[in-house]
This record gives structure tokens, sequence and C-alpha cells, in this order.
């Protein structure tokens, strides 16, 4: 189990009104699970506090079926699909769930006192996307759980010459999509033609995670720039409002995402899919797990 404080100090550069920080580029780990996952990995238990309000990022392809039904709770998982998946993501839970994702989707299920989730490759299909854990304050954590299914085609998408930017959660630009269930955060999915720029605005007291899925970039906020080489990312805090800009200095087109959240900056501990306020709170969410009181998922078909 790992304890994790997200209590944080400002230390780095000038926002309206306030301090940020803006860490150094990160890498994630590789990850394998079986013959049918394989990951970039990023932990807050390795990161620490600079991920608030995200507990981890599996920048992840998955072509079979892999981890099972699972539980979850005091925290939310959501899952955004890539345009160039192929192929459709069976999606299952406890609240009664049951369908497909497609390319481009992003779920939300945000987990509260408990639910169980599976979510697995049909056949012949190929998943790229990311897997994000979000945290969420004590005071939220039993919750009754709930879900949000954005399609793709329902999403706005910020289109210029630049660059193209879809909208996938929240608001960019004045554009807004579909709010989250739990914590206020926006999830953008851009790509960006070689010499692009896209501006991001943040408001205060968030958490702004850009990474690259695809090529290399430069985030740049006030004075400081980070240049992410590809698939490393870049973990940003305001206590006042705050401009992100995104460029591509390179001479290809780059892919990245980009999740804005409010923080919780809260100590918490994190085992597996479970995120509670003390390790006495994860010994009881497991023991009702096994009492079965998370609830159940028919069997598959």
């Amino acid at each position: 189990m790992n304890a994790i404080s997200t209590v944080i100090g400002f230390s780095q550069g000038s926002t309206a009104g306030g301090m940020t920080f803006v860490s150094e580029p990160i890498s994630g780990a590789d990850l394998t699970v079986g013959s049918g996952f394989k990951a970039e990995s990023f932990r807050a238990a390795d990161i620490g506090e600079a991920m608030d309000p995200l507990v981890m990022v599996d920048h992840y392809v998955m072509t079979e079926p892999t981890f099972g039904a699972h539980p979850h709770a005091g925290m939310s998982a959501v899952s955004l699909l890539f345009e160039d998946s192929d192929g459709l993501f069976h999606n299952r839970d406890s609240l009664g769930n049951d369908f497909d994702l497609q390319p481009g989707d992003l779920y939300w299920l945000s987990a509260g006192s408990g639910a169980v989730h599976d979510e697995s490759p049909r056949a012949n299909a190929r998943i790229h996307g990311l897997q994000v854990f979000v945290n969420v304050p004590q005071t939220r954590r039993f919750e009754s759980p709930a879900s949000l299914l954005v399609r793709s085609k329902d999403m706005p998408v910020i289109n210029n010459a630049d660059s193209r930017v879809k909208v996938a959660l929240g608001e960019s630009n004045g554009v807004r999509s579909a709010a989250s269930p739990s914590i206020p955060m926006t999830i953008l999915d851009g790509t960006m033609q070689p010499g692009g720029r896209f501006l991001h605005g943040s408001a205060a007291n968030r958490g702004i995670w850009v990474q690259t899925v695809k090529g290399s970039l430069d985030v740049v906020v006030g004075k400081t720039t980070r240049h992410l080489a590809p698939g490393q990312a870049v973990a940003i805090k305001t206590d006042g409002s705050a401009k992100i800009s995104i460029r591509n200095a390179s001479r290809e087109s780059v892919h990245f995402a980009l999740f804005d959240g409010a923080q919780v900056a809260e100590t918490y501990v994190q085992d597996g899919p479970f995120v509670m306020g003390s390790r006495e709170q994860i010994a009881d969410i497991k023991a009702a797990y096994e009492a079965g009181q998370l609830g159940s998922i028919p069997d598959n078909h």
C-alpha cells in the first residue's frame, strides 16, 4: 500500500494571481500484463504529489482480455480510447452498463463506495488509449457509484490550421463538452501540425497533466518551458489561473492528451484499484468486496 501526500507548496513560475509548479519531463515505466496488454505506466506512488488529482495514467495497447472483472472504490476510473483504435472495447460494470466503446469514446466510472468493472477487446480488436485513475476528496469517497459515457461523435472539436483538439470532457477555449460526474475536470485529445500551437486556459487550484501520445512537443507555462520527448509527460500545479501553451517545434505531426482537474490536496492510500483515506479504510473495502458487497457482473456473453 502506498500512502501519498498530495499537499503541495508552489515554488516555480508565475500565474495570474498566484504561483505555479511545473515538473521536469516524466517518463513512464514499461508495463506488460499477460500477452495482450502493454503500457507506459505513470504512478503517483512513484511521481508523488505532482500528479494530483491523478493517481495513475497508463498509456496502453490492449489486444485481448487481460484483467477480468475487478473492483474499484474511492476513486474514478476513466477510459479514453484514441481514434486509431481498431475494433470494439466491451465495457461492463455492476451499475448495469453493458456496451461497446468505439474508437475515440470516453467512459468515466465514478466508483464511490464500490463497483465491479470489466472491459476487454472484442475479437481481433486493437485498443489504444489511456486508463486513468482520478482521486476524489475524502468527503466523496463513499458516494453512490455513477458513470458517464461520451461518444466520440458527441465531443466538440477545436479545429484550425495548426491543430485539431477534441474536448472529450469539460471546457477549453469556450468550447464545452459533457461535465465530469465527479470532481471538475477537462480532458483534451489533440493533434498538432508542425509549427503549430495550442493554448489552454486553466482555472485556479488545478492540476494539469500534459502527455505526448506520439511525437515530441514543448509545454510553456509563463517563462518555464519543458520539452517532452515521445511518450513523456509534465505535471503542472496552479494556485492562480494559468495559460498552458503546447507547441510543436518538430517536422512531424504530434498527438497529445491534456487533463486539467481540481486539486484534491489530501493524503491518501492507494492499494491497487482502491483509493482511501487510511489503511483501515482499505482493509474495510477489501472485506466488503470479498463479502460481495460491491456488486457483481453477470456472466460474459
